[in-house]
């Protein structure tokens, strides 16, 4: 089975990890899995390539200037002409509306993954509102939690062509030595270092963990923030306002940022809405105690037994889970080995790698019912 991964591809992101795992994980397990990325510029070292050229992951770049739909439009049809692909899978709402509909034209069966929605200003809105109604018409979905499938289906996903597939961890890199990890991010290589690792945007709660740093003014704490956005040169200087004394340190963004996480003793996401986020299952795997918000998918994933979860938008919860860590780490050593245990019992590759096969042998079996019954009427 070939299938074709499609996607307007950030710098880093948990979306791209999420297309870099399945990608290198399909071509192991025997599918013929081709990267599709929709990007202005192109090179051997742009961040997505990295990957997968180190895996063998072959790439299909579509190298279009922005909004140029038309141009885009014609590329994608070529490529998917030529390659013929069994499936073409879509990652983001730009290649769900446009290869979407490339690719259903050309007679390929459809399947779009649902990593989440950022909701944030109108434009946003207004994108997911179209990337919503683009879903009615994919022969599979995957959505990846349960909130978010919900959400899907009362949208007006039908339900049988609607899955539930959380990510899962896929190793594609070591982590580094303690030492190693804290040098290159320019960190103590003494004391509690508390890691924050995302895209710099609003949904994911920056601001929030920034706003509990006077009530751990306390605490023996260095937060590193790793990252980059809009919203981090606000909340560099908003740090420095409301606490001026607290350490905090800003590396910006770090490629394949996983492998560092050995520099920490606990992850906080603070999260206002997450999918299955990826961090969280890379802090899982690298055996720290995880903070969380407990938001969409993640508390099917963490329980109160394997980590502390919490309502970012109070500030002071996440400044006590923070504080329950420094003071008892026997506890929270506890709880992350708990996670690492319910990461290798239920969030492997290949359970993950499977449920997308029988995504795509339901999206066949769908799109050619709905050929059979576009035939029928059109006789």
């Amino acid at each position: 089975m070939k299938v074709m991964h499609v996607l307007a591809p950030a710098r880093a992101g948990g979306l791209e990890r999420v297309v870099h795992a399945l990608t290198i994980g399909q071509r192991r397990s025997g599918l013929d899995a081709v990267a599709v990325p929709i990007v202005e510029s192109w090179s051997s070292d742009h961040p997505f390539a990295v990957p997968l050229a180190r895996a063998g992951v072959p790439v299909e770049p579509v190298l279009v200037p922005a909004r140029a739909y038309a141009r885009e439009w014609r590329m994608l049809d070529e490529l998917f002409r030529r390659a013929k692909p069994n499936i073409v899978h879509t990652h983001n709402s730009h290649a769900d509306v446009v290869a979407g509909i490339v690719a259903r034209r050309a007679g390929i069966p459809t399947v779009a993954t649902a990593h989440g929605f950022t909701r944030g200003p109108i434009r946003n809105h207004i994108y997911e509102y179209i990337d919503r109604l683009a879903f009615r018409r994919f022969a599979a979905v995957a959505a990846v939690s349960r909130p978010l499938a919900d959400e899907l289906r009362r949208a007006g996903v039908p339900a049988d062509r609607l899955h539930i597939v959380p990510n899962a961890w896929s190793p594609l890199t070591a982590l580094l030595d303690r030492d190693s990890a804290r040098r290159a991010l320019d960190l103590p290589a003494d004391g509690f270092v508390a890691g924050w690792v995302g895209r710099m945007t609003l949904e994911k709660g920056l601001d929030l963990l920034v706003g509990a740093l006077p009530l751990a003014a306390d605490l023996p704490l260095t937060v590193c923030a790793v990252g980059d956005g809009p919203e981090r040169e606000k909340q560099m200087a908003r740090a420095t306002t409301i606490a001026p004394n607290a350490r905090m340190v800003w590396p910006g963004l770090v490629l394949e940022a996983e492998r560092y996480f050995s520099a920490f003793d606990a992850l906080v996401i603070s999260s206002r809405t997450e999918g299955t986020p990826m961090v969280m299952l890379e802090a899982m795997a690298s055996g720290i105690p995880v903070v969380a918000a407990a938001v969409g998918g993640i508390p099917d994933v963490l329980s109160p037994n394997e980590a502390v979860l919490v309502d970012p938008r109070r500030a002071e919860m996440l400044a006590d889970a923070i504080r329950s860590i420094v003071v008892d780490p026997e506890s929270a050593a506890g709880r992350a080995e708990a996670a690492k245990r319910r990461l290798s019992s239920s969030f492997t590759e290949r359970t993950w790698l499977g449920r997308y096969e029988e995504v795509y042998r339901s999206a066949r079996a769908c799109h050619e019912s709905r050929t059979s019954t576009e035939r029928r009427h059109a006789g």
